[in-house]
């Protein structure tokens, strides 16, 4: 199955700029056996996860995220927020106590003032603004306005009339809030936070919306929508909503505030009025959304800048009421084991979401034959992979092709290297990936027993965790076949230069 199993987030290149967007993950509460938070923080660590979203500011949760690294954004309630907007010395103590007293060994980035407030707690929307000012004053006064933007997430069913997206305009029943709001959030240096939920628009379009086009799915020109004042082609709802929002915020006359996505996801189970709530597309649309959004591609309208995205979510809320989808909205069950596995081909070193984290080295299929063999030539000689395996006669010599064997001899090394991402490029010919090699290859299935028993292939990453690399060496055998085995071990050396890649995809090395 050429599945790859990528939950998110990356490890970061210390090169990768602050601005640059990111993948994050929203972490609900509403579970029976909800893990403990250093539980939390070990599986978020241990999926290089580096941008989450609280729905609260749970000290344990706060505690356990301090010194991790990991990029925290944090929330008040809607319940909470009545006290805070008609009180500034209350919003001073929150501060204090939920913010002051964690960072910055907790690295604390934002604070989410309540979340959908104008469309589902309309009585409270009168003190919203007083409420995101009175948060900001209390950040001036402890210095850390600078570090903490604050804001508010919005529903995206306040923008009206939203495609196409250039005649896109928020509800103006609500402008009396959403000017003096946007007006804060420019004149802060915040972000407008959008909820973008393509699945429910996809629902309630009763077929106007094709599914591809809500899970980004590659659709022909003539199936796109286009704007008919821009001409401009859209060929995702998510696209064609972040814009919709540019569009409403020009239409009252601010344009500099970015936009940040809060919510998005796919749910993987519904009743038997949600067909479309499947494992499938769950995992075509998270898995779509995280390289549409770190591949940098942006939108229509605005090319090239990409929108900083939190998934909608980390867990599966099993005690979420409503319908079965509210419940199945996440990546992982409670006990930390993935609900699939992403399709991310190609994407990377992109935090494999299984458990044991299995990663391996292959040659990308788009690569030109010659480059490999360049790089199966340096591998198997100053790269001091024992290549033997790949002899005619022997378990790794079928299928009998260059892709094949420096695959093999990338993973090898990739391991040799203790599997870190720079060791995993090849002069660009390579790729990490969660998907087994022995899968991708053809190669003998039963090889993925420990040992070559009965002249197998044994990939390392194959044998599980407890694998261990043996005799990595260099050879001293030839081979005659120039797409096959490495045919000269002294030739192919490659300019050792590192190279900075997206959020959640691997750092390139020039091997």
């Amino acid at each position: 199955m050429a599945v790859v199993f990528l939950l998110f987030l990356l490890a970061v290149s210390a090169a990768t700029a602050d601005e640059d967007a990111f993948i994050g993950v929203n972490i609900g509460t509403d579970l029976s056996d909800m893990p403990h938070p250093t539980q939390v923080a070990a599986l978020l660590k241990g999926q290089q996860i580096r941008h989450v979203r609280l729905y609260d500011a749970d000290r344990g949760m706060l505690v356990a995220l301090a010194n991790t690294g990991i990029q925290v954004v944090v929330s008040i309630p809607n319940e909470q927020l009545l006290g805070i907007g008609q009180s500034n010395s209350t919003a001073a103590n929150w501060v204090s106590q939920n913010i002051v007293a964690h960072y910055p060994a907790t690295n604390i980035t934002a604070i989410c003032v309540g979340s959908e407030v104008l469309t589902t707690l309309p009585n409270a929307a009168k003190v919203l603004v007083s409420a995101l000012k009175y948060i900001h004053s209390a950040l001036v006064a402890s210095n850390l306005d600078r570090q903490i933007k604050v804001s508010t997430p919005l529903s995206s069913s306040i923008i009206l009339d939203s495609f196409p997206p250039s005649q896109a305009f928020f509800n103006r029943s609500w402008e009396p809030v959403l000017v003096p709001m946007l007006d804060f959030l420019q004149s802060t240096g915040s972000y407008l936070m959008l909820n973008i939920y393509p699945y429910y628009d996809y629902m309630q379009a009763n077929g106007v919306i094709p599914l591809d086009y809500a899970l980004f799915e590659p659709l022909t020109a003539n199936k796109e929508a286009v704007d008919s004042n821009t001409l401009l082609h859209y060929s995702n709802v998510f696209d064609a909503m972040v814009d919709a929002a540019y569009a409403a915020m020009a239409f009252l006359n601010f344009t500099d505030t970015p936009v940040v996505v809060t919510e998005t996801g796919w749910p993987s189970k519904g009743d038997s009025n949600e067909p479309d709530a499947t494992i499938e597309n769950a995992n075509t649309y998270n898995s779509n959304l995280i390289r549409h959004v770190l591949n940098k591609t942006g939108t229509p309208k605005r090319p090239g800048l990409a929108v900083s995205t939190f998934i909608y979510e980390l867990y599966n809320e099993d005690t979420k009421p409503g319908p079965v989808s509210e419940k199945n909205w996440g990546l992982f069950n409670a006990n930390g084991v993935p609900v699939y596995i992403m399709h991310l081909t190609g994407s990377g070193n992109v935090l494999a979401n299984d458990t044991a984290n299995q990663t391996y080295c292959t040659a990308k299929e788009s690569a030109d034959k010659k480059m490999l063999q360049a790089a199966l030539d340096w591998a198997c000689g100053p790269g001091k992979v024992d290549c033997s395996a790949l002899l005619q006669g022997q378990p790794c010599y079928e299928p009998d092709n260059v892709a094949s064997h420096a695959t093999y001899a990338f993973d090898v090394y990739y391991h040799k290297m203790g599997k870190a991402a720079d060791a995993c490029d090849f002069n660009g010919v390579a790729t990490i990936t969660t998907t087994d090699p022995i899968d991708s290859y053809g190669l003998n299935s039963s090889s993925k027993t420990s040992g070559a028993a009965h002249g197998d292939c044994v990939f390392l990453g194959s044998l599980g965790k407890n694998g261990t690399l043996a005799n990595v060496t260099a050879p001293t055998f030839n081979s005659t076949n120039s797409d096959s085995a490495a045919s000269d071990f002294g030739s192919g050396t490659f300019t050792s230069i590192a190279v900075m890649i997206l959020l959640i995809i691997s750092s390139a090395v020039y091997l």
